[in-house]
């Protein structure tokens, strides 16, 4: 278990992480760790088919090489959530939670005793399948498991303080394509309706000391995030990256490629 994720978000450093979906596979996960930078791998349950088998293989490659990994989800019921854990999972990022009574729920389903009541198994990669014994599995799981809850809706940032507050919650993450939606500004990113959103989270997250992290649409908006105390960056998604090198090799054999 990498186990670092949780405690580097404590950190001023902000933390850099890759998102795998639609292409997710152990040796993207390699090539991640090989070329360097990155703290952590995410996967994309919520937009992208991926099964839990692929999940497991990820995050088993994630373990090999030293690199954290979470999980992206739509938490529709228990099982969405303690899954991904059983399987290795560094933790969990809740997609399109709205309410702080939904977060409650997401808490108890990600955590055991005293924080929650996730069902105690202990046979799965987060357990050494069943060589942990029980109290040393709990406090384990308890202390390393990382939560994340997504802000990507006008109605969760008005909740963000009492979403930020909630013992468990280790950081909020923004989804501004979403968000920029619910605003009623899809895409602009620089509109100052969707700037005043991101400075509420920020301000909730300081306040509570919880970090806070989004996928930043431009390096510029990256740099602003961060002086508002931004710590988590997700910087590359696996879909973009292959859209960038097909652009780049066809640039460099333009000659031959009809236009």
């Amino acid at each position: 278990m990498a186990g670092n994720l949780k405690q580097k978000l404590r950190s001023h450093a902000p933390i850099v992480v890759y998102g795998l979906g639609q292409f997710i596979s152990p040796k993207w996960v390699e090539l991640i760790a090989l070329t360097g930078g990155y703290d952590a791998v995410w996967f994309d349950q919520e937009h992208a088919g991926v099964s839990q088998h692929q999940i497991e293989s990820a995050a088993l490659a994630a373990r090999g090489f030293g690199l954290d990994c979470f999980v992206r989800l739509a938490p529709v019921d228990y099982a969405s959530v303690m899954r991904p854990l059983e399987t290795g999972a560094g933790g969990i990022m809740a997609a399109q939670v709205r309410t702080s009574a939904e977060v409650e729920r997401i808490v108890r389903w990600t955590y055991f005793y005293p924080l929650g009541e996730r069902g105690l198994n202990g046979l799965g990669a987060d357990g050494r399948y069943g060589s942990m014994p029980v109290a040393e599995y709990i406090a384990q799981a308890n202390s390393a498991t990382m939560l994340a809850i997504q802000i990507e809706h006008v109605q969760a940032v008005q909740e963000a303080d009492a979403i930020a507050r909630q013992e468990g919650v280790d950081m909020l993450f923004i989804g501004p394509a979403d968000l920029s939606q619910s605003l009623g500004i899809p895409g602009q990113w620089d509109h100052p309706h969707l700037w005043a959103a991101i400075e509420r989270v920020a301000q909730a997250a300081e306040r509570h000391r919880k970090a806070w992290g989004i996928v930043p649409a431009s390096p510029a908006m990256a740099r602003r995030c961060t002086a508002l105390g931004c710590r988590c960056l997700s910087i590359g998604f696996d879909c973009w990256t292959l859209h960038a090198g097909l652009r780049v090799t066809k640039e460099e054999y333009a000659d031959f490629f009809r236009r």
